[in-house]
This record gives C-alpha cells, sequence and structure tokens, in this order.
C-alpha cells in the first residue's frame, strides 16, 4: 500500500536549523528538521530569551557504528543561538571493521549573528571508531564559542582511552563583506587519537595523555566574545611560571600576605589550587583574531568545573545568551 504521505526529502542523520531576528529585536526559531539517528528539540520560547536554544540529541542515547550524522545551521544576521545535549554523546563499538560513525555540523553566520556552542563532551567506548568535522562560516560582526571536548570513556568499566580512534576538525572561515562568496581560512584545528596506527617509537595513547581524563577546545571569535578572550588570555599570562623563583625575602611575603585580597584575587588563588589538584594543565592564545584554549584534566568533572568557572566567572555568555547557555558545563 502506497503511503499518504509525500516522501521526505532529506537523507537519514540530516538536520537543518534556521534561526532569524524578529523586527522587536527577539531571535527566533524559523525552521528545525531532522531525521534519525539525529533528533533535535527547542523549548517554546520566552518573550525575553537572550537567544533561542536548541538541544542536539541522538536516539538511544548515542551513535553506534556507521551511523552518519550532517547537521546544517543557519544563523541569520543579528540573531542568536544556543545548542546544547543532554549528556555525553556516546560513541559505541562498530559491528564491523567498516563502521564509522561521523558527524558534520556545517555553521554560517550572518553579519552580526552569534552562536553559542556548548554541549557535553563526547564519550567514545572502547574499540569505537568516530570522525568530526565543524566548519563555520562568519560574516563581519558575527561571534562563535565553540567547545569541543572529548572523554577517556567509560571509566567504571576500566575503558581508559580504549578507542581505536577519534579524529575531530574545526575551521572557522571568515569572509569580508556579508555579500562576499570568497572566505579565508581563520583556524583549523585537528585533534586525532588513534591506539593503533602509532610508529613503535612513540608511547600509547592511553600513557601520551599523561592520566588526563578529559581533553578539550574552548573556541572564541567576534565583538561579543571578546571580553570573554581577553580574560583567558589574561588569566594565562598569569599563570606561573615553570622554573619561576619568588625572591622576595620572607618578611616581605609575611606583609604582602596580610594585605586583604580583592575578590578576584580570592578567585584566582581558589582556581589555582583547584587546577594543582585535579592535575588541570591548559593554555590560551589569540591566533589571526580568534582565542583557543586548550586544556585537560585528571577528571571528566573537574573539566567541567574548571571550564564552567572561568565561563561563570567573566560572565558574559550569560548575558549576551542567557543561562541556558551553560547547562552542559554548571
Amino acid at each position: 500500500m502506497d503511503s499518504p504521505f509525500p516522501k521526505s526529502s532529506s537523507s537519514p542523520g540530516e538536520g537543518r536549523i534556521a534561526v532569524g531576528l524578529l523586527p522587536n529585536k527577539v531571535s527566533t526559531l524559523e525552521q528545525m528538521s531532522y531525521q534519525y539517528p539525529l533528533k533535535l528539540i527547542s523549548p517554546s520560547p520566552k518573550a525575553d530569551q537572550a537567544s533561542v536554544l536548541v538541544f542536539l540529541l541522538s536516539y538511544g542515547g548515542g551513535l553506534v557504528g556507521g551511523d552518519q550524522v550532517n547537521l546544517s545551521v543557519e544563523v541569520r544576521p543579528g540573531a542568536r543561538l544556543s545548542i546544547v545535549t543532554q549528556g555525553h554523546t556516546k560513541v559505541f563499538q562498530p559491528v564491523n571493521a567498516h563502521g564509522v560513525t561521523r558527524q558534520k555540523l556545517q555553521v554560517n553566520l550572518g553579519e552580526n549573528a552569534a552562536l553559542c556552542l556548548l554541549p557535553d563532551p563526547v564519550q567514545p567506548f572502547e574499540d569505537s571508531v568516530y570522525e568530526q568535522k565543524q566548519i563555520f562560516n562568519v560574516a563581519p560582526g558575527a561571534s562563535l564559542c565553540m567547545l569541543d571536548w572529548v572523554t577517556q570513556g567509560r571509566s567504571a568499566r576500566g575503558e581508559n582511552w580504549s578507542l581505536t580512534k577519534w579524529a575531530g576538525r574545526n575551521e572557522i572561515w571568515a569572509s569580508e563583506t556579508p555579500t562576499s562568496t570568497k572566505s579565508r581560512l581563520l583556524i583549523r584545528d585537528a585533534v586525532n587519537l588513534d591506539s593503533k596506527e602509532r610508529s613503535s617509537h612513540l608511547q600509547s595513547l592511553r600513557e601520551s595523555m599523561y592520566s588526563h581524563a578529559i581533553i578539550g577546545t574552548l573556541l572564541l571569535r567576534g565583538p561579543l566574545l571578546k571580553k570573554v578572550g581577553d580574560f583567558f588570555l589574561a588569566e594565562f599570562s598569569a599563570l606561573p611560571r615553570l622554573g619561576a623563583r619568588d625572591f622576595r625575602s620572607a618578611e616581605i611575603r609575611q606583609k604582602e600576605a596580610a594585605v586583604p585580597q580583592s575578590a578576584i584575587d580570592r578567585w584566582r588563588a581558589t582556581r589555582l589550587a583547584q587546577e594543582r589538584e585535579s592535575n588541570l594543565l591548559w593554555s590560551a592564545a589569540s591566533v589571526r583574531g580568534c582565542v583557543i584554549v586548550k586544556f585537560g584534566a585528571a577528571t571528566v568533572e573537574a573539566g567541567r568545573n574548571w571550564i564552567g568557572a572561568m565561563l561563570l566567572q567573566e560572565g558574559s555568555i550569560t548575558c549576551e545568551f542567557g543561562e541556558q547557555a551553560l547547562m552542559c558545563i554548571r
């Protein structure tokens, strides 16, 4: 019997999100479609919402070998979008050797548009094979906050970077004018974790992670995220340097310790102590108008608490996108 419904024009795993700006300057969801195994949910909008919120999900809580997800996102001029998840993106072991799980995200940000992508980390299971590509095309004045992170796997089951392969690539392309068809590559950040194809003189993948249970990359660009980027650069510059010596006398150190600290100094001292305790290492650099933050931590929760505390302390994400944008890192 023939179906009375028209055939879908999209392929399995395909999805699309389009966000525009209403005359009253409130962002609105104009289009959202998806096909299994991808699932998208957007809560009912609020009159005072700072950005449109969309949950990026998968049926069954994860991706199996051979799943292909291809999501297209368009944030039109002046609009703002926040994308989050409802838990770790689990990557299951493939049934056969050719079962590579792939995700591709293609984002176009219009003039003065903004995207905040702060999902939960990817959790690759033992023997899983995963490839991810995320491409961001930004028009003049557009802003982007993107977090990409991956865990060691299921530690409760003894997994410790037991994956077969995890490959991720993030690119930011910028156009000189809103109508320009030519873009310039600003950032190409690639992470390749491969436990099989390693030279004999190299450490194993597990050894090369130096007891870190999670690693991540935060990319920041645009006028709305400038304060955030400057904050990370300033905090990185304030870190104690390896081999640095304190030439102050004991008397001077004692006098300075007695001087009341400012709120930011107290917060920084507490954060530095937590970083040492959780073996958290991080760096920040400015590259072609973007700020790239790299970090790793001994536990998943330590990494989550650190990146959440940094973004909450600075405050721009909450102000520009709303508290909802931070739900995955709090």
